[in-house]
């Protein structure tokens, strides 16, 4: 009966984190088991304790201090002192922006959202079609999936119980091939459609670029480099940068002000609250599915189709395409994580981290395709843009996310070269 009442509640819209509560206690409640009852409360207040969850909220506070303290321009023009000059110059910036971004914000709908106000209206006016204008910064969005700090990568290393740190340095490398495969998607279009031509900085304007935006850059820096030579913890850079967020943004900037503080920590409190609600009864769903030995069972019905781990990936990859289509993709990494990481590393040997790498990216397709797809939604509602319109210019982008994908499952080493 759990599972109809499973599917019924999510078929019906309820949030999946009442979902995954209501089946693990109708499960409960069917086994007659009042212990079970009893350690309830006890098991979801023991999934949020976990020291690396600290570090959700700590991101989402840096992406806010980082909006409100103007350093978004800062970046753009940084981008367009390497980029500006060359045909399409501006996609180009748009795509170097979006990779500076994803290194500081780490979710992909603020990125939508931050990006789409800043560099769609200054496409429009260099002459590009509106549509690519807010399909080439939605793609840039894909970027913070997997282009550390990611949440996504942080919830699941917190629920596959592998160093959050590891997680974001293995991100690293498939991060750099996304925006090589953007990259040429935006240089093979703009070569057919004759895009606009850029112009390079002048020496004086590109020294102000870079200095100005040089505080900006040690967001990122303190970031992964805290990680990368072990000086902190993923914790611990989110709560650095989060610091020099707020120091920049007030203090060498001026565009922060403290007064604004309390808003932003309770739009921080707000959004931090859902996510940290749907893992705590996520780990009470996963107590359940370990007690209906769920992921022995389907193993064993995957393992009887193929034993090779590329084409278990790929029947991951379609599954979780569809999943992502329906269901937001951090309420989704929680709900297969329990039940598909265990047999991708039990059954198969496959590396935790090329398994979550590949099923973030391809959770976060779910963000661009209909019927949810909030970030596309995102995109229409900042750039004025019908999401028709941008569909019609991502397919691009979402062919050369689907090939990098079929990259990462077949090359494990991808994922695993700098760890």
């Amino acid at each position: 009966m759990s599972p109809i009442v499973f599917l019924a509640t999510l078929l019906l819209s309820v949030p999946v984190a009442i979902v995954l509560a209501i089946t693990a206690i109708w499960y409960i409640w069917e086994s007659g088991n009042t212990v079970l009852y009893d350690s309830f409360a006890q098991k979801m207040f023991g999934g949020l304790e976990n020291y690396g969850l600290l570090a959700i909220p700590l991101f989402m506070l840096t992406g806010e201090l980082m909006n409100e303290g103007g350093m978004t321009r800062r970046l753009v023009a940084l981008a367009r002192v390497f980029v500006g000059g060359f045909r399409g110059g501006l996609a180009y910036i748009n795509l170097l922006a979006n990779m500076f971004m994803a290194a500081i914000i780490g979710s992909a709908t603020a990125q939508i959202a931050v990006m789409s106000r800043a560099m769609v209206p200054a496409m429009e006016e260099e002459g590009y079609d509106k549509g690519f204008a807010a399909a080439t910064t939605a793609a840039g969005g894909l970027l913070a999936p997997v282009i550390p700090p990611s949440m996504m990568f942080v919830i699941f290393g917190v629920l596959a119980q592998i160093p959050i740190g590891d997680m974001f340095i293995a991100g690293i490398l498939p991060g750099f091939i996304l925006a090589a495969s953007f990259a040429l998607v935006i240089s093979l279009i703009g070569w057919r459609q004759q895009f606009p031509k850029g112009n390079w900085m002048t020496r004086s304007e590109t020294i102000k670029a870079v200095i100005s935006a040089a505080p900006a850059l040690l967001i990122p820096m303190s970031i992964i480099g805290g990680i990368l030579f072990g000086i902190a913890t993923p914790t611990e850079s989110a709560a650095i940068a989060s610091l020099i967020a707020f120091l920049v943004g007030w203090l060498v900037y001026g565009d922060l002000k403290p007064g604004n503080l309390a808003q932003m920590f309770k739009r921080t409190a707000a959004n931090a609250s859902i996510i940290l609600f749907m893992i705590a009864a996520a780990s009470v769903f996963g107590w359940v599915i370990i007690y209906e030995e769920i992921p022995q069972q389907l193993a064993g019905l995957i393992t009887s189709v193929t034993s090779d781990p590329f084409v278990f990936l790929l029947i991951v990859n379609l599954a979780l395409l569809l999943v992502g289509m329906v269901i937001d993709g951090i309420a989704a990494i929680i709900l297969i994580t329990p039940i598909l990481l265990p047999i991708a590393t039990g059954s198969y040997d496959i590396s935790p981290f090329q398994f979550g790498i590949v099923a973030c990216l391809n959770l976060v397709l779910g963000l661009m395709t209909p019927p949810v797809g909030i970030g596309l939604y995102i995109a229409s509602s900042m750039s004025g843009t019908s999401p028709g319109s941008i569909l019609k210019s991502l397919w691009p982008f979402l062919i050369a996310v689907t090939l990098v994908l079929l990259l990462l499952s077949y090359f494990p080493s991808l994922s695993t070269l700098l760890i």
